[in-house]
């Protein structure tokens, strides 16, 4: 009697330690079944993998850049550090909108606290968000905080859910047939595809003109963007970091008028607003060699002439550290300076073999 007592009393505790053992194996495939099916980024369009690739990090930067393609394919941190010893990085996205911009500054504050913050007005033009892959490259990559929920909460376009960035897997259910061996490859891991943030690129497409521009209606930005500038501002000012208002010298998409109001602005709160257009001479452009895309941005040859001019006006005017002093920091930028020349060779190398560039983001999103 005793022995059947014991064994219909164990059929309960086996019982739950399958349950348990279900429940787990549940979580873990759902857990893998939507890594696999999220966008990688790792080619292609590599933008998408930036945002997390900041929470890699070992070394402390004393410049950070928010914004979009503005900042992240015209200035090149590694170039400021060989040339400074500034130790810079770019919070960059594709089309980041400024409250994305405001969440990113406030989440890198849980991080560190740059002593100057560098903002490209690109963004201005944008009062609501346009296109919701555009909120996926910036906002998945963000580790969950307060920030993130926020940034989302400010940024999903008609459509969304907030559920869908809870569990991916509601927004990239259907990308079955889509999956490569890159998908496979980084399910657990990503390999590293910016420097710094920068977004490099050796080839060339020489300027010629910039199509006819569309009248600009309206010259005034909207109330969401400015209000969100706003709050950038009185962030900075609050924790004592400067900021520095930029706009890469690259006339295509951008009006005289909006220059105009980013300059009261400036002058209003006593910021410094530098449109690099105005230095083309200084800084030695010449856009018949130095951009990819036929002056819509700038390529390595460019950006680096950018840091360079950059560069100085920071370390003259913002007392930053010289690191290349540090050991530690010094021993991690050189693993970075030999990943930055060999990205630059192989893509060098490409262009001699094939006459163009053929990966590095030259190809379609994977």
């Amino acid at each position: 009697m005793q022995k059947k007592d014991q064994v219909k009393k164990s059929f309960p505790v086996k019982g739950s330690v399958t349950a348990v053992l279900l429940i787990a194996v549940s979580i873990v495939l759902f857990w893998f079944i939507q890594r696999l099916l999220m966008p990688k980024y790792q080619k292609g369009v590599v933008e998408g993998s930036f945002t997390e690739e900041y929470y890699k990090e070992t070394v402390p930067h004393e410049v950070i850049f928010f914004g979009d393609c503005d900042v992240y394919e015209n200035y090149s941190p590694i170039k400021m550090y060989q040339e400074y010893g500034i130790s810079a990085y770019i919070r960059g996205s594709g089309e980041q909108y400024i409250w994305q911009s405001y969440y990113l500054l406030r989440d890198t504050l849980r991080h560190e606290t740059p002593k100057v913050v560098v903002l490209t007005v690109h963004g201005l033009q944008f009062d609501k968000t346009r296109y919701e892959p555009y909120n996926r490259m910036t906002l998945d990559g963000m580790k969950w905080s307060k920030d993130k929920v926020d940034a989302i909460n400010a940024s999903m376009t008609k459509g969304e859910t907030f559920a869908s960035y809870v569990f991916p897997i509601l927004r990239y259910h259907d990308r079955w047939n889509e999956l490569t061996p890159t998908d496979f490859k980084h399910v657990f891991s990503k390999d590293i595809t910016s420097h710094n943030g920068y977004y490099m690129r050796c080839d060339v497409m020489p300027f010629t003109q910039y199509p006819p521009q569309q009248p600009l209606m309206n010259p005034n930005f909207g109330s969401n963007a400015m209000g969100y500038l706003d709050k950038i501002r009185e962030l900075c000012e609050e924790k004592g970091i400067k900021l520095v208002l930029v706009r890469a010298p690259l006339e295509y998409g951008w009006y005289p008028q909006w220059d105009k109001n980013v300059e009261k602005y400036a002058a209003r709160y006593g910021l410094t607003y530098l449109n690099f257009n105005n230095y083309t001479k200084e800084i030695g452009l010449d856009l018949t060699k130095d951009t990819y895309d036929a002056g819509v941005h700038l390529n390595l040859s460019g950006a680096e002439k950018l840091s360079v001019y950059f560069g100085k006006y920071l370390k003259d005017n913002y007392g930053l550290t010289d690191f290349r002093n540090d050991p530690a920091v010094s021993a991690v930028y050189k693993n970075k300076i030999a990943f930055y020349d060999f990205m630059r060779e192989d893509q060098e190398r490409e262009i001699r073999e094939y006459g163009a560039l053929k990966s590095y983001g030259a190809n379609a999103i994977e």
